[in-house]
């Protein structure tokens, strides 16, 4: 099995007996840690370890455990033990799952009744219902150090800000039973941009006919949306019939049309690439029922998905 490349000058050093993890990166395989035990280092490299597994054979009557010579840098001791407080396992957490003889890197995807739950396994590209028993968090063995668990690091990260974002929910229900709004809630705030509003400035922008634009309204239930739309002409002082391109009228079998105010209407966003992804916390528009919606990061899962809060 073909090995990883070291990233650094720092190389492992083990000792016949020692008990170790091994690691693969051929296809299939990728993302999984077999026990097994070193037997001696090779001879011509000192670099080589031979290993002998624990649950691995040379035949298919599993009467002689397998041995490979292995690179040093696809070998780990065996992570530490988890702490005596159980973890919680929950939707979106990373893990590795005990499957075929060996820890599989996954995800978890659904969370069943009687502590089991639905694994996603990178490698070998499989969904799999575990018991919460054949289930640990991530480690990484880094230059003869284990690093902090992923699920631990992002669980403190969540602790951290949870206080601050229960903060900034209850400050927006106190301003919804109120009817006052904040002069600055969120990283992303922009002055420039036309805010659905009781009431409208006196300085209002201009739209041309058939100019595609996005359009948001006061109603209840849909406050904090934007919907995608086209001006079809001006209907009076600072207001416009516009037509939505993904909203119909009662019985399906036109788009809907509406009068709207000037100041509920905004020129479609320009496309932004995002790099990095989004920080919790940063607010966002995100696309739900037709709409975009103004919310907040609340919490960041796997394959750059996010929980976000809408207020």
């Amino acid at each position: 099995m073909s090995k990883s490349n070291p990233s650094s000058s720092w190389i492992a050093q083990f000792k016949p007996g020692d008990r170790v993890e091994v690691s693969f990166d051929d296809p299939g395989f990728r993302g999984s840690w077999f026990a097994g035990t070193v037997i001696r280092r090779e001879a011509k490299n000192p670099n080589r370890y031979i290993v002998e597994y624990d649950q691995l054979y040379e035949d298919e009557f599993g009467e002689k455990l397998l041995q490979e010579t292995l690179d040093w840098i696809q070998l780990r001791p065996p992570p530490p033990p988890e702490k005596k407080k159980k973890v919680q396992f929950k939707f979106g957490d990373k893990v590795e799952a005990f499957h075929s003889d060996g820890w599989w890197e996954g995800a978890i995807t659904a969370e069943h009744s009687g502590g089991k739950f639905a694994v996603f396994l990178r490698g070998s590209k499989e969904q799999i219902v575990f018991e919460e028993k054949d289930l640990r968090l991530p480690v990484q063995w880094v230059k003869g150090k284990w690093e902090p668990r992923f699920e631990q690091v992002q669980r403190e990260k969540e602790r951290n800000v949870s206080t601050s974002l229960n903060r900034f929910i209850n400050m927006q229900r106190s301003l919804e039973k109120t009817g006052t709004r904040p002069s600055k809630v969120a990283k992303r705030e922009s002055s420039s941009e036309p805010k659905a509003d009781s009431n409208c400035p006196k300085e209002v922008m201009k739209f041309t006919q058939g100019i595609q634009v996005e359009v948001t309204t006061e109603d209840d239930g849909f406050k904090g949306a934007w919907f995608a739309a086209t001006i079809i002409e001006p209907s009076g002082e600072d207001e416009y019939l516009i037509e939505y391109k993904t909203l119909t009228n009662d019985d399906d079998t036109e788009f809907l049309r509406e009068d709207i105010r000037a100041c509920n209407i905004r020129p479609c966003p320009p496309e932004i690439t995002v790099v990095d992804g989004f920080e919790v916390m940063d607010e966002v528009d995100a696309y739900y029922n037709e709409a975009w919606w103004v919310g907040v990061i609340a919490k960041i899962l796997i394959n750059c998905n996010y929980v976000v809060y809408f207020k």
